[in-house]
C-alpha cells in the first residue's frame, strides 16, 4: 500500500503491566509489541492537519497560480516549498532521510548513462528505502509514528524509479522496442533540478501520495494536463469546436463525502473490531471454525476505512489542485480519477482475486507492472510479490501475506481457467457462479491479508493455526491436481512496435 495511514489501538495499561492481548502473547512490553500500530495521537492530528491544509493550498495553489496568471517555474516553486514544509512539520529532522534519497538520485540523474539508469536509481532508492525499514524495527522499535517517516519515503521512491524507467525508454532504447505505453511515458529530456525537485516533493501527493507520472505532472504545472487528456479522446469529434475548462470542484466534494464517511467508520467499526481480536483466546481456543472465518472478515473490513480515509483525501487534495483529469467517459461527463488509488465499489464486489488488486492501491500496483511485471524475464508473478514486500517493509507479516498471495493468485487463475466456461451458458449460472465466487473471493482476501496488518510472526502462525491453514492446503491441492490451462487473454510482455508490425507483415 503506499504510504500507510496512522492508526491506533486502544489498550488498557496497570503500571508496567500491559493488559494488552497482543503484548500478553508475546510476553514484551506493549511499546514493543510489532503489529499494534500504536500511534501517539498527536502524530494522527499533524497527518490529517497536513492533509487538510494541503487542500485548501490546492484551491489557492489552482486559482491564484493557475498557468494562465503565473509561469511553470514559480508553480514548481511554491509546489515544492510547500511539500518541503509539510514533510518537515510531520516529520521533524528525520524528513533529512527524504532529501537525503532525492538528492543522492538526482545525482544518478545527472551522471549515469542513460543505459543504466533506472538500474542505478532503482537499487539506490529501493536499498536506502530498506536500511531504513529495517532500522525502523531494530532501532526504533517497529516505527512509533514519530519516527515513521518511511510513508514518504515510499512515495518518493515509487518516483524515483519511474522517473528513472521512463528517462532509460525516453533516451536510452529504440522507439520500435517501446510498448505503446512505454512509448507514450517516456521522458526524451532529463529533468532540471527544480523540476525533479517539484515532481518528488510537492505537496499534493509528498505525504500520502498517490504516485503518478513525470509527463502528466510537467504538463498539469504547465497548464496542458486537461486539454491533452481531451484530446486523447477527440474531443471535436463530440461537436465542440473549442476545448471545454472542467472543474473538480464536482469530483472534489464527492471525494471528501467519501473521505467522511470513512473517518466515521474508522472511528466505530474500526474501534469496535480492532485486529487484537484474532488473537484472543475466545476466537483462538473456542470459537468454532465457522465463526472465525466470519469474524475474521468482520476484522479485515473493519481495517479498510483508514485506508479509504487517506487514499481518497490525498486523491480529493490533488483534484483540488487540477491534477487528476482523465478523460470522459462513455456518457460524456468528465472524470477525476487518473490518480484514484482505489474503486471501493469494485473492491466489496470483486468476484475474483485478480479483480480485487487491480482495484486496491492502483497506483502502486500500477508502479510494480511497469517497473518489474513487464520488464523481467522470469518468474515475474513471484518477483513482483517480492519487490511490493520489500516495498512494504521488512515486516514478517509482509512476506507472509505475499507469499500466501502469489500461492491464492495462480490458484484462483487456475480454477477459473478449468471451470468458469461452465457457468457462461446461462444467466442463472453466472448469477450463481458470481454469487459463490463473490464469497470465495472475500474470505480468501481476508485470511491472506491478516498478516499484514498483524506485521509479526506469532501472531500470524496463531492465527493460521486456528484456520487449519485450510486456504493454502486448498491452493496447493488445486495447483497440483488441476490442469494447468493457459487463459487466452493473458499477455504479460506489452506489444512493441516492432512485434506489431511482425505481426502485420505475417
Amino acid at each position: 500500500m503506499a504510504a500507510e495511514p496512522p492508526s491506533s489501538l486502544s489498550y488498557r495499561t496497570t503500571g508496567s503491566t500491559c493488559l494488552h492481548p497482543l503484548s500478553e502473547l508475546l510476553g514484551i512490553p506493549l511499546d514493543q509489541v510489532p503489529f499494534t500500530n500504536w500511534t501517539p495521537s498527536v502524530c494522527l492530528v499533524n497527518f490529517v492537519a497536513c492533509q487538510l491544509f494541503a487542500l485548501f493550498a490546492a484551491f489557492w495553489f489552482r486559482i491564484y497560480l493557475s498557468p494562465g496568471k503565473t509561469s511553470p517555474d514559480v508553480r514548481h516553486a511554491f509546489a515544492t516549498i510547500f511539500g518541503i514544509y509539510f514533510v518537515i512539520f510531520c516529520f521533524g529532522w528525520y524528513s533529512v532521510h527524504l532529501f537525503v534519497l532525492v538528492l543522492m538520485c538526482y545525482g544518478i540523474m545527472v551522471t549515469a548513462s542513460v543505459s543504466s539508469i533506472h538500474r542505478y536509481s532503482f537499487f539506490v532508492a529501493m536499498g536506502y528505502l530498506t536500511i531504513c525499514h529495517i532500522s525502523r524495527i531494530y532501532i526504533f522499535h517497529y516505527g512509533i509514528l514519530t519516527t515513521d517517516f518511511s510513508g514518504p519515503l515510499m512515495i518518493v521512491t515509487q518516483k524515483i524509479t519511474t522517473l528513472a524507467f521512463q528517462v532509460h525508454d525516453g533516451l536510452g532504447r529504440r522507439a520500435e522496442d517501446l510498448s505503446a505505453e512505454q512509448h507514450r511515458l517516456a521522458v526524451k529530456v532529463k529533468p532540471s533540478f527544480l523540476q525533479y525537485l517539484s515532481y518528488l516533493l510537492n505537496f499534493m501527493s509528498v505525504i500520502a501520495g498517490p504516485c503518478n507520472n513525470f509527463k502528466d505532472y510537467v504538463a498539469f504545472i504547465e497548464g496542458r494536463h486537461t486539454h491533452m487528456k481531451l484530446l486523447e479522446v477527440n474531443w471535436k469529434q463530440r461537436g465542440f469546436q473549442s476545448l471545454p475548462e472542467p472543474s473538480p470542484t464536482g469530483a472534489v466534494i464527492r471525494k471528501l463525502y467519501m473521505t467522511l464517511v470513512s473517518l466515521l467508520l474508522f472511528l466505530t467499526l474500526t474501534k469496535t473490531f480492532p485486529v487484537t481480536c484474532l488473537v484472543d483466546d475466545w476466537f483462538v481456543h473456542k470459537a468454532n471454525f465457522l465463526t472465525r472465518l466470519c469474524y475474521l472478515y468482520i476484522v479485515m473490513q473493519a481495517s479498510k476505512p483508514k485506508y479509504y480515509f487517506a487514499w481518497t483525501l490525498a486523491d480529493a487534495v490533488n483534484n483540488a489542485a487540477g491534477f487528476g483529469f482523465s478523460g470522459v467517459d462513455k456518457n460524456g461527463n468528465f472524470c477525476w480519477d487518473l490518480l484514484s488509488n482505489l474503486n471501493i465499489w469494485k473492491i466489496e464486489t470483486a468476484t475474483s482475486f485478480k479483480m480485487y488488486l487491480e482495484n486496491w492501491n492502483i497506483q502502486t500496483a500500477t508502479w510494480l507492472k511497469r517497473v518489474c511485471y513487464e520488464r523481467v524475464p522470469w518468474y515475474p508473478t513471484v518477483l513482483t510479490f517480492v519487490l511490493s514486500a520489500l516495498w512494504h517493509g521488512v515486516y514478517p507479516g509482509y512476506y507472509f501475506t505475499f507469499l500466501t498471495g502469489t500461492l491464492v493468485t495462480v490458484a484462483a487463475r487456475t480454477m477459473r481457467n478449468n471451470y468458469r466456461h461452465y457457468f457462461l451458458s446461462s444467466k442463472a449460472l453466472k448469477v450463481a457462479y458470481d454469487v459463490v465466487t463473490w464469497a470465495v473471493t472475500q474470505l480468501a482476501v481476508s485470511y491472506t491479508v491478516a498478516p499484514f496488518v498483524m506485521l509479526a510472526v506469532e501472531p500470524t502462525i496463531s492465527l493460521y493455526k486456528s484456520m487449519y491453514f485450510y486456504l493454502h492446503i486448498i491452493s496447493l491441492l488445486i495447483i497440483l491436481f488441476l490442469p494447468v490451462k493457459p487463459h487466452a487473454h493473458i499477455q504479460r510482455q506489452p506489444q512493441t512496435l516492432n512485434s506489431i508490425n511482425k505481426k502485420k507483415k505475417d
